[in-house]
């Protein structure tokens, strides 16, 4: 079912930014040069004319077309606090994705999907933790990527305290490794807790600091006030 959809997607296709795509994301897949808005326009479209079930199987063929924008299109079809009246089945598809990540683009317009089956059933979170232990980067990247909404409670429940708890443990255990996809997925997740909580965020940044490579410390740190050493001189003895 999924032609008609492809073809209004590729109606909108803008061959002369192919080749800065394909340079600016550097996976080796087929690109249309389709913009972002445009993708949005669309899906916006397809998600008041679909039925939940329709919208899933849509998505499914769309994601294993490996079109950069199909792909983009798939996960924006999904991307929905409510999805009435069952939303396990996009769950369960949205899962099956995170294994073929590859690049950060996709993976994070996946990932916001995510986060909202995440906030409709914070216990899927049990499954995320899964995603820690991964062989693969980007599967360990997506579990700090799905969970950034567990940085902006302003008030937080006992319950979603402790879920920033247990999410900033994962970010804690990436830390020995220095790679540079993973530091800068930390740092975006300090950061972003850093407006709400940033007492909490400076902590995590004292205790880590040795471990985090100095362009993530300054990334997680922009939003907090500089820390000045002690400069006073020392008492006379």
């Amino acid at each position: 079912m999924h032609e008609p959809y492809l073809a209004q997607l590729t109606s909108l296709a803008d061959p002369a930014r192919v080749e800065q795509m394909h340079a600016y994301h550097k996976i080796d897949r087929p690109y249309l040069g389709v913009t972002n808005p445009d993708i949005n326009d669309l899906t916006k479209t397809w998600r008041a004319e679909l039925e939940l079930a329709d919208r899933i199987t849509l998505a499914d063929a769309l994601w294993h077309t490996d079109i950069f924008e199909a792909r983009v299109a798939a996960a924006k079809l999904l991307t929905q606090a409510r999805l009435r009246p069952n939303d396990e089945p996009a769950w369960q598809m949205l899962q099956s994705w995170v294994p073929e990540f590859d690049s950060w683009a996709i993976a994070d317009h996946v990932c916001m999907a995510i986060q909202k089956r995440l906030i409709a059933d914070p216990t899927r979170l049990d499954t995320v933790e899964n995603w820690t232990t991964s062989d693969q980067l980007w599967t360990k990247r997506a579990a700090l990527v799905a969970t950034l909404p567990w940085t902006k409670q302003n008030n937080p429940k006992p319950e979603e305290l402790a879920a920033r708890e247990r999410i900033l443990g994962w970010a804690a255990s990436y830390l020995p490794v220095k790679n540079g996809i993973m530091q800068k997925a930390i740092a975006w997740w300090v950061r972003d807790l850093s407006r709400h909580d940033p007492s909490r965020a400076q902590l995590f940044i004292d205790e880590n600091s040795h471990h985090m490579k100095p362009y993530a410390i300054k990334e997680a740190s922009r939003h907090l006030p500089p820390v000045h050493e002690n400069t006073e001189p020392a008492p006379n003895t």
